[in-house]
């Protein structure tokens, strides 16, 4: 029988695991590989750079966060004529590390490759052709709708989305337009699941999670890892996926725990509640978090502002901005999150219709 196990479950699991491990920033999730996973994970890289249209004359800019930009970047000093991990960094750093590699390829994620061409155009005054960029590889986000189309035509490149592996960043599927069913790089890799049960989606039940089947894994090739990911099927192969459920919540390509928010913030006298907020307005997600406190004399209270603000620094990478609510409550209650980009339906996937 199958183990189902989820990014906490992962977590769990790190002190207990061996070899590699490919962790979350906040090391909410922990995913193991023997040297036979690494070279299995690295094969798969290389047929989505191959099934990008990277060859051997290209050379490639990684532009992820770890553990995901190690990966991409070895992988593709073996198919292209040079690789480079140049980490998800400002743009004008991004510009510069472009122009002095002679890239050909950019790996990045949908809303780093999306704002990068807004600044060469609103800040840098530059024509993305200039670059002379092949090949654009987008991971690790669900995209804004056209975002393909539209990198495809501002920089004459090609352009293909890879859904990786939330678990670390292995490639497992791609697709070359929004259109597209993902078409995956091996078989058994990836599948649909029933958001509530342990189970395959019934027919005609909408919403769907993906999950990740790493048959042949050293420790994992019995286990179904739930993605926190959901798509709607509609036709024939796995779609890629528009939304996110679960108690994580992605935010610029980083995985975000919301039980360690809520165990943070538990910890600071006089929190009654809070709510997250994302947005995209531009091209980049922005994360507000919105406290509410039980008593009126802290909610002009410098220090516990300072206090909400570092302990929610010490939980991510992600820039997250703090606001204190004007109104405040006798009564506690569960955090809450409040995506305007549509992406998270919720934290309870039994809820979720």
């Amino acid at each position: 029988m199958a183990r189902w196990l989820t990014r906490d479950d992962l977590g769990a699991g790190a002190r207990a695991a061996e070899g590699l491990l490919l962790v979350s920033p906040d090391v909410s999730s922990a995913f193991p590989l023997s040297q036979d996973d690494r070279a299995a994970a690295a094969g798969l890289t290389v047929a989505a750079l191959r099934a990008a249209g990277v060859g051997e004359r290209d050379r490639v800019a990684v532009a992820l966060a770890e553990p995901a930009g190690a990966l991409w970047s070895a992988a593709a000093a073996d198919v292209a004529q040079a690789a480079a991990d140049v980490g998800p960094r400002g743009r004008m750093r991004l510009h510069h590390a472009l122009s002095a590699l002679r890239a050909t390829t950019l790996v990045a994620t949908p809303t780093g490759a999306m704002d990068f061409l807004a600044r060469l155009h609103l800040e840098f005054l530059l024509d993305p052709l200039d670059l002379g960029l092949r090949n654009i590889v987008l991971t690790g986000e669900i995209a804004s709708k056209r975002t393909i189309g539209h990198l495809a035509g501002e920089f004459g490149a090609r352009v293909t989305e890879v859904y990786a592996s939330p678990f670390g960043g292995t490639p497992l599927a791609w697709r070359a337009a929004e259109e597209d069913p993902l078409t995956p790089l091996a078989d058994g890799m990836l599948d649909l699941a029933a958001l509530a049960k342990d189970e395959a989606p019934a027919p005609g039940s909408g919403l769907a999670e993906l999950v990740v089947t790493p048959h042949g894994h050293s420790t994992l090739g019995d286990a179904v890892l739930r993605t926190g990911q959901v798509a709607r099927p509609g036709g024939a192969g796995i779609p890629a996926p528009d939304h996110t459920v679960g108690e994580h919540v992605l935010v610029r390509g980083v995985w975000l725990a919301l039980p360690r928010i809520e165990k943070a913030l538990s910890k600071i006298d006089g929190v009654a509640g809070w709510d997250l907020a994302i947005s995209r307005q531009g091209t980049l997600d922005a994360a507000v978090l919105t406290v509410t406190f039980n008593r009126e004399s802290l909610v002009g209270n410098p220090m516990w502002r300072s206090r909400i603000q570092q302990a929610v620094q010490a939980l991510t990478p992600v820039s997250i901005g703090v606001e204190i609510a004007r109104d405040v409550s006798d009564t506690p209650r569960p955090g809450t999150v409040n995506d305007l980009r549509g992406h998270h339906l919720g934290r309870d996937r039994a809820l979720i219709t």
